[in-house]
């Protein structure tokens, strides 16, 4: 009753809404056809909920005949837990039994199979390090899973395993007193990789083409040095790769390459010179001004003092290519004057000769003075340069004020290496010079008391 006042209610309500909706076509019809469509659509409404009801009926048995079988397949399940359940303890106190009769039975072999893994473990760190990589490679993923089953308690080294074990470590041991030669792949300077022949020198270097290469483990690539050693330790390299048997000498690096990798890293002598800064380049050319002018000194004197000594030997012909002919020359040309205008006017002459001998030796005694307060002022600049650094960045990372220290050094050491050869220099031409107007003056001297010894004897 309950759902055909519903169903009558809900007719009524669509009969309302389709009068509401269409009031042109409800204009038209009269009232008992518009009944009789209502009631035809109220029978197939009926129609189609009766073939529903029908259908979930019939679904709700399978639905229900499907939650029985789940329900057993649950219960199957619980069971079969409870009796897993059931095993799993009593497996695991079989397990833990038989974990120790493991160790009991085990006994020294657990330590000698520590020792085996710890073995397996830094040979491989020693082999991926060395150079003999480059021909063994496969060696590496077996000491890997050597030293994996190790660390496990479920499996066991075989006999195989240490034998291949102890030759590995045998062949390491041998190749390290072999001179090899094998083709391998070579990154050139350039960047360029190539197929060479290489030799290698135990497990210390690896040459080719008469240079030096390096090992680099990261990367497992042989790597030409950009700067290779002197000329001396290259013509080696010649020698031993030519060589079919004998000894040949041969400079070994003990290190394995951490040796010729510093020298890579060492700045050359224009390095260091670029490291002293604009200061550097100024004391450098200080120096070579210095330099010029004591070759250029000691050149000129040492022309003069022959001149002069030769002067000395014929003191009858005035020459004027020297100092002291042309002093004589001024004797000569005075001979009526008397002895103390003659003497104002031969020390005139030498004290214009003088200067000339004197002529720019001031200039390097001002240089080697210059040049070391040069070098401190770049000392302090670079000081100034390092404790910016240490400002901004801190003392964490050292290259960061290798920069500001490196100038500091460098001007120093340029300062010294031209203040001390200048002084050197300047000492020597001023000596020379020294001793050369001595001369002078001695003659001088001599020609004034001889003509003052003639007036006296004359008068």
């Amino acid at each position: 009753m309950k759902q055909l006042k519903m169903k009558t209610l809900l007719c009524s309500g669509v009969l309302l809404l389709v009068a509401a909706a269409l009031p042109v076509h409800a204009a038209t019809l009269n009232l008992d056809q518009l009944l009789q469509q209502v009631k035809s659509g109220r029978v197939n409404d009926s129609k189609e909920n009766s073939v529903r009801l029908k259908a979930f009926k019939a679904d709700k048995a399978v639905q229900s005949q499907k939650l029985s079988q789940m329900k057993s397949v649950k219960a199957t399940e619980e069971a079969r837990s409870a009796a897993l359940e059931a095993e799993f303890e009593i497996n695991e106190v079989e397990v833990v039994a038989l974990e120790v009769a493991l160790k009991e039975r085990l006994g020294g072999l657990k330590e000698l199979f520590g020792v085996v893994q710890q073995a397996a473990g830094d040979a491989r760190g020693q082999f991926d390090s060395s150079i003999t990589q480059l021909q063994f490679k496969d060696r590496s993923e077996f000491l890997s899973g050597l030293a994996k089953k190790m660390g496990q308690s479920n499996q066991l080294a075989s006999m195989d395993d240490l034998e291949q074990l102890w030759f590995e470590l045998q062949r390491e041991m041998t190749e390290s007193a072999k001179v090899v030669k094998f083709e391998t792949k070579v990154i050139t300077a350039t960047g360029k990789e190539e197929a060479r022949e290489v030799t290698r020198v135990g497990l210390f270097n690896v040459v080719s083409d008469g240079k030096y290469l390096q090992y680099v483990p990261e990367t497992g690539n042989l790597v030409e040095l950009g700067r290779q050693p002197k000329a001396r330790f290259l013509s080696k390299i010649t020698d031993l790769e030519s060589a079919n048997n004998g000894f040949t000498s041969f400079a070994v690096d003990p290190s394995r390459g951490q040796l010729l990798s510093l020298l890579v890293q060492s700045p050359n002598l224009l390095e260091r010179v670029k490291q002293g800064g604009v200061v550097g380049y100024i004391i450098l050319g200080l120096g070579a001004i210095a330099l010029l002018i004591a070759l250029e000194r000691i050149i000129t004197l040492g022309i003069t003092g022959m001149k002069v000594r030769r002067q000395i030997k014929t003191p009858d012909t005035a020459r004027v290519n020297n100092p002291l002919g042309r002093v004589l020359k001024i004797f000569e040309d005075n001979p009526a004057s008397d002895t103390e205008t003659l003497e104002l006017k031969l020390s005139e002459g030498v004290l214009k000769e003088t200067g000339k001998l004197n002529a720019r030796l001031m200039f390097l005694k001002v240089i080697a003075v210059v040049a070391p307060l040069m070098g401190l002022l770049g000392t302090v600049t670079g000081m100034i340069v390092t404790f910016q650094a240490i400002t901004l960045f801190g003392t964490g990372d050292p290259k960061l004020m290798a920069g500001g220290i490196s100038q500091a050094l460098v001007t120093t050491v340029l300062g010294l290496v031209v203040a001390i050869p200048t002084v050197f220099f300047h000492t020597l031409t001023s000596t020379r010079a020294k001793r050369l107007a001595q001369i002078l003056e001695e003659q001088a001297t001599g020609m004034v008391a001889s003509r003052s010894e003639r007036s006296h004897l004359g008068g």
